[in-house]
């Protein structure tokens, strides 16, 4: 416990010594078009307290833009320490920023390969949870809280995300990963009143297969897809309460809606029949530009000289009706 406390002494230090942030060296570029970088899951917080966006998804980086069509970066955002379960240099996934009570959030996905905690039908899995950061200012340094772990350590979670619900309380929504449990859920759990960790156990929501859009061969047989990615929380302008998420269909990473039934996070929820998106896009997340447009975020796939790489792009969105409705793809046509 003492040597903890060192250590979060000694990062705390730190904080006042270093720069919020550090541009990656070798990496680091202005002017960057939104099509022109490279990231998966992307998601943008709108922050109208520095009139900037901030994007950031897997790889644990961070680019920043006045205007949604032009970015700088990467910028290194994220201190996580050593000693803990992540190890000295854990992979991060699916990072999202949610501003919160005066003070901004990273939820994020970190993997410590070193550790292995299951393996099923022939898959070792490695120790992966979704992880709650925190700082002062949207472009970080993001730092752990007071809790160790916000989810047990022998359950493959991902794809962390935030909402407070109708009770006032604050939640993570995350993923059970499909590679455990050959049927990937949806879950939540409570968090504490500062998000510094959880409280009590997770609740599952959906699994995939209740996913009547989502398809994959099974041997002779075609079954509902397996992986659940990706969840992300909203209220259309009636108020009622929906959750897109991703999935497969066949070959195609795609995405789907669901409505909450009671219109809370305990729903039932009522999975729609055909997918949000076009095929080829997915890990969404909803966001209102600094002029109060609702936009949504997802990623492409496609090859770029002989590697695959994944896209970020931009839909509009109307929410003023019952349901989502995605409009036109805007990432090749933004202007400044």
């Amino acid at each position: 416990m003492k040597k903890r406390n060192l250590l979060l002494f000694a990062m705390l230090l730190i904080a006042v010594l270093l720069p919020a942030q550090q541009k990656v060296p070798g990496r680091f570029r202005t002017n960057i078009p939104l099509d022109s970088i490279h990231l998966s899951d992307p998601c943008i917080l709108a922050d109208r307290k520095t009139n900037m966006y901030y994007m950031t998804g897997s790889g644990g980086l961070l680019w920043k833009s006045k205007n949604l069509a032009l970015w700088e970066g990467p910028y290194r955002v994220t201190e996580t320490d050593p000693d803990s379960w992540m190890g000295p240099n854990p992979e991060i996934w699916a990072a999202e920023l949610h501003q919160y009570k005066g003070k901004y959030y990273y939820f994020a996905t970190f993997t410590n390969n070193a550790i292995r905690i299951d393996s099923v039908k022939g898959t070792v899995i490695p120790r992966r949870a979704s992880h709650v950061l925190v700082s002062n200012k949207p472009d970080g340094p993001y730092r752990p809280m007071k809790d160790p772990v916000y989810l047990p350590a022998d359950m493959p979670t991902l794809d962390g995300t935030f909402w407070v619900d109708s009770d006032g309380k604050p939640y993570m929504i995350y993923c059970h990963e499909w590679l455990q449990n050959w049927n990937g859920t949806v879950e939540k759990i409570e968090l504490k009143p500062d998000l510094s960790g959880s409280i009590g156990k997770g609740k599952i929501l959906f699994r995939s297969s209740d996913s009547p859009w989502s398809r994959e061969r099974m041997g002779d047989k075609v079954a509902p897809n397996r992986v659940t990615d990706g969840p992300w929380v909203f209220r259309t302008t009636t108020g009622r309460l929906g959750m897109i998420w991703t999935s497969w269909v066949f070959q195609d990473y795609t995405q789907g809606v669901a409505y909450s039934a009671s219109g809370t996070l305990d729903g039932p929820w009522i999975q729609e029949k055909e997918p949000i998106t076009p095929p080829n896009f997915g890990h969404g997340m909803l966001f209102r530009t600094l002029e109060g447009k609702w936009l949504m975020s997802v990623h492409s796939h496609k090859e770029v000289n002989g590697r695959y790489v994944r896209i970020p792009h931009l839909f509009e969105v109307d929410l003023s009706g019952d349901k989502l409705v995605l409009g036109k793809d805007l990432s090749s046509s933004i202007r400044l």
